[in-house]
């Protein structure tokens, strides 16, 4: 599959808050880094921190552009309350293998109502 295609899934398990799903579209010793946070190590650490986010926060993606470029797939998104973001996605042999995400952590602490890391 190409690193697009794992994307639709990812944003396709991501708004359906399908953990399971979605963890399992990572690799074992994937890393997930939200630039906000320090990153996540391991499929099974960015499962649980998949379970966190769900738990603290309605989340959804509504994909505004989808790029490609070699292994990697590109992400500009928002969300329904306006906050906006983008992800890159690093697949190999169809698994995500690293994740980088760039968003506004305050502004979506504050549509959230959440005072504290959605993720501890």
């Amino acid at each position: 599959m190409k690193p697009k295609d794992i994307l639709v899934q990812w944003i396709d398990a991501f708004n359906k808050a399908d953990v399971d799903m979605l963890s399992a579209l990572y690799a074992d010793n994937a890393v997930n880094h939200q630039v906000v946070f320090e990153p996540v190590v391991g499929k099974a650490a960015i499962r649980e921190r998949f379970v966190a986010e769900f738990a603290a926060a309605e989340m959804v993606c509504i994909p505004e552009n989808i790029f490609e470029d070699g292994e990697w797939a590109i992400l500009e998104w928002k969300d329904p309350n306006g906050l906006r973001g983008c992800g890159f996605f690093q697949v190999q042999q169809d698994m995500i293998v690293f994740k980088r995400g760039y968003w506004d952590s305050g502004e979506f602490l504050k549509f959230q109502h959440i005072e504290n890391d959605p993720g501890k």
